[in-house]
Formats: structure tokens, sequence, C-alpha cells
């Protein structure tokens, strides 16, 4: 097997004598990429971010912004990683190099003081900036700004004309700068020259998923080729740790210094990334990154769509998965309310063959489900047709980036103003997400109407076993989970009535 390599600014370099458990963000520290920083170490600050070539949604390759903090360097075995350093264009001998027109907006638009962030910053802008379909349809009417100069009459505040989403830049924290100067410069941005290299980079397929097998002493990292391969490799190392986008794996390694003997990446199995729409439900790879799903789906399963922006920030969408987020079974995942309220089902894989669990049947306990030894989360089907009133409400101390207090999904069927069907997921109110079936039935085969959502919020105050932590009290998630009800009537009121 070949060694373990990484291309980093176009050029090729062993990974070796890294440890299976180093971070892309250390080794690259270790090898005079200082511009990459160690803000939180736990995927919340962005001083970390690096651009990946990715298989890509509208072009061949996409360049993806990650959190270097959180991403093991032996998961990136034959992959090509760009830093704020590969940005700028080389000079010729004795002459700079020319900045990158994204570390030029940042400079001339003062978005840089202390420069801690900026790197990171820069990584996440240049993301956006290579986005194939972001100058194809910007929307004026929802910028802030129409010069960069934060001057303009447009209503809206998180897209410019030049079709910037600045949720590209949730991830990423400044401390000093202030945010304005840097939303300028992200609005100034125009659209790659044809003659840039990243730019024409994106018209080659990204490098193919290579099989690894690095070890170090007694820890191994490795990744199969096929998930045949996996589930055997499972079902013989049964103290395998399996990883998809590592955003969960990455905070234990660095904040609880956790390590394993054995490292199992999927991210990369072509079988856990596909996505089929059938006549009867849609099924999803559950190694699609969010952001892969959320432009894939473009807006078909609109309380996906709901949940995706409200989801952690775009650099951690651009690693989490959805088979990550229901296989840590933790009760407070943004994903398994939704995939309650939508009566998802999950494909669990083995080597003996699979089986389909209906999501309400697969948290046990808590971070426990029926999962066995062995088996992984091959795929989330979502039965068709969807039901047309759905909403999705996260109760957190921060708009953006944050983890719920309290989390509802709401999918309901109302015809000729009678609730013909009702299906509500929760999160954050017991030790696993569940659905609020008492609420489901006080609302069923009722009109759709301030008497009957004023006793079902009664009802859904009660449901769960909430408890006090530093996040909120017992009883202000109870009272949360109410209003949360009594918002989605007047939401679709005031849809009716417009």
């Amino acid at each position: 097997m070949v060694a373990a390599r990484i291309t980093v600014n176009g050029k090729e370099t062993p990974i070796s004598p890294a440890a299976p458990h180093t971070t892309v963000l250390d080794f690259l520290r270790e090898r005079g990429l200082t511009g990459t920083k160690e803000g939180c170490a736990e995927g919340e600050c962005g001083a970390c971010s690096v651009l990946v070539a990715r298989p890509g949604v509208n072009k061949p390759t996409d360049w993806v912004a990650v959190n270097a903090c959180l991403v093991p360097v032996a998961a990136l075995d034959g992959q090509e990683v760009i830093t704020s350093e590969g940005l700028a264009t080389a000079g010729e001998s004795g002459t700079p190099a020319a900045l990158h027109p994204v570390q030029e907006e940042m400079a001339v638009r003062g978005g840089s003081q202390c420069g801690y962030c900026t790197p990171g910053f820069i990584c996440s802008m240049a993301s956006e900036y290579y986005r194939p379909d972001r100058c194809a349809h910007p929307d004026p009417a929802d910028a802030t700004t129409t010069t960069g100069t934060g001057t303009g009459t447009g209503t809206g505040t998180e897209h410019g004309p030049n079709g910037f989403d600045l949720h590209a830049l949730s991830g990423n924290l400044c401390r000093c700068t202030g945010y304005r100067p840097i939303r300028d410069a992200a609005f100034a941005v125009g659209a790659p020259a044809e003659d840039d290299p990243l730019a024409q980079r994106r018209e080659q397929s990204p490098p193919e998923p290579v099989s690894t097998a690095y070890t170090r002493g007694e820890s191994a990292f490795l990744r199969p080729s096929t998930l045949a391969d996996a589930l055997q490799l499972l079902r013989e190392r049964t103290d395998a740790v399996v990883v998809a986008g590592s955003t969960d794996w990455g905070v234990e390694v660095n904040i609880r210094s956790r390590r394993a003997n054995c490292v199992v990446a999927v991210d990369r199995l072509p079988e856990l990334r596909e996505m089929r729409v059938e006549s009867d439900h849609i099924e999803i790879g559950a190694a699609q990154t969010l952001t892969e799903i959320e432009r894939r789906l473009d807006g078909s399963v609109p309380l996906l769509a709901e949940l995706f922006p409200q989801f952690a920030s775009r650099l951690i969408r651009n690693s989490a998965t959805l088979g990550g987020n229901l296989g840590t079974g933790s009760p407070i995942g943004d994903s398994p309310p939704v995939l309650l309220a939508l009566e998802a089902s999950v494909v669990l894989a083995d080597a003996d063959g699979e089986r389909e669990v209906p999501l309400s049947d697969y948290f046990t306990g808590y971070r426990q489900s029926v999962r066995r030894p062995g088996e992984l989360i091959r795929a989330v089907r979502i039965p068709l047709p969807l039901s047309p009133v759905a909403a999705f409400h996260k109760i957190a101390k921060r708009r953006f980036d944050d983890i719920s207090s309290v989390a509802v999904a709401f999918a309901l069927d109302i015809e000729d103003g009678i609730v013909r069907k009702a299906r509500i997921g929760l999160g954050g109110v017991a030790a696993t997400p569940i659905r609020a079936l008492a609420t489901e039935a006080a609302l069923e085969g009722k009109p759709w109407a301030a008497q009957t959502v004023e006793a079902a919020s009664q009802v859904l105050q009660a449901q769960g076993t909430p408890m006090d932590d530093h996040r909120a009290s017992a009883g202000y998630r109870s009272a949360m989970l109410g209003q949360s009800l009594l918002k989605l009537y007047a939401q679709t009121t005031e849809a009716v009535s417009s």
C-alpha cells in the first residue's frame, strides 16, 4: 500500500511521522504554515479553517472550507488542501506574491486588526468565492449593500449583490475587528478570473478516495475502500471508533484527550454517499455532508431546508453527516427532531445484511440505540409525500452556531381546516430525541383553530422530562415547547391570511 501523503498548496508531503490522532491543524503548523490558528479546538471559532478539494455539486470539484482542528490529517490521505498562505499567487523571483482577491478586499476594507482570526475568515470566504453558482443568482433585493461600503438600501442582512452568502462565515468569530468591514469585503468580491488556477481546478475531478492503513505504534487510522470491507473490518475490530466528518470525535480528541487504538473512516465510502428519490421515499446516504444534502435537495424537503441554516455553522455542515448526528445518539442533536417529524427510518448494515428501523424506535436511552456492534447507518429514508405544513424551531442562546436548549419540528397535514395528521419531534427535553405523541393525539381530528392549539400547547408543555442545566432550566424548556406550537399557529395563520 502506498504511504499516506497529502498535497498542501500544490506540494505533496508524507503524513508520517504524525500520530494517527494528529489533526490537520497541528500537522500544518508543525510544517511552518502558521496562518492556520487554534482558537477553540472545538470547531466553533473558524480560526483554523482550510480549503479541501471535494466532489462538487455543480462542478466536478468544490473548494470546501473545513475546521482543520477537528479533522485527523490521516483522513486527508491522497487529498488536496489549500491554506491561507496558498491562496496568494506566487511572484517572480525576488518579487512579492500577489494577494488573492479575497485577501485584497479584506485588506483595503479594514477587515483585519490583530489578524488572528483573519486567515480563517479568508479561507471560509474563498470557499464561498469559488462556489460555482454564487454569481449566477445574485439577489440585490436581499442585500445590505450594493457597493461593498455598507450604504446600500437593501432590507436583508445575509446575501450580497454578488451572491455572497454570509452563512459561509457563520463559523468564523472575530474578537476585535467588528463584522461590518468583513461583510463589506465579502460583498465586494467579484467573480473569479478565467485564469484563476483554483477556479480552473474546479473543472477537474477531485482526488479519488484512497484506501488507507496508517499505523504508528499500537494506533491505526483505517479507510476501507468499500462498504463490505468496512463492515468486515468492524466485525473484526470491535474496539474501532467510526468517524465520518469527525466533528464530534475531533472534540473528544482535543478537549478530552481521548485516543483510540483503531479509527475507521467511512466518509468517502461510495455506498454511503448516494441520494435517491423514489416515488414513495427519498434515501439519503449517511456519509453525505449536510452541505451536500442541502444543495442536492435544493429546498425540496422544506423541513430540512429550515434545519440546515440553524445546524451549527457552514464550516461544521461542510463535514458533518446525518449518519454521524444519529450515530452519537445525543438528545440535543438538531437532526433527530426533524427526522422524527418526517417519520424517517434508518437503514442499518452489517456484514450479514441490512435492516430498516423507524427512527422512532431507534433511540433506546441516553446516547444508546438499537444499533448493534458492527453495524453502520448506511442511509436515512424519508417517506413521501411530505406534510405540507412544516416548521423547525430551535431555541438557543445564539442565533447561529450554537447548541439547542430545545428543538421542535412540526409536520402537519391540514385539510379543510382539520388537522388530519400531526407529527412532532422534540430534542433537549428527554434522555433521547422523542415524538410528542400526546400532543399529536390532541391535534389530530381537531380544527386548526386557536382553541385547539391553546389546549394542545398545554399538552406539549408536559411532554418529555426536561432538566435544569447551564443552557436552560426545566421550566424554561417546558414553556418553550408550548410557545413553539403557538408560534406555528401564528405563522400558518399569517400565511393563510396573506
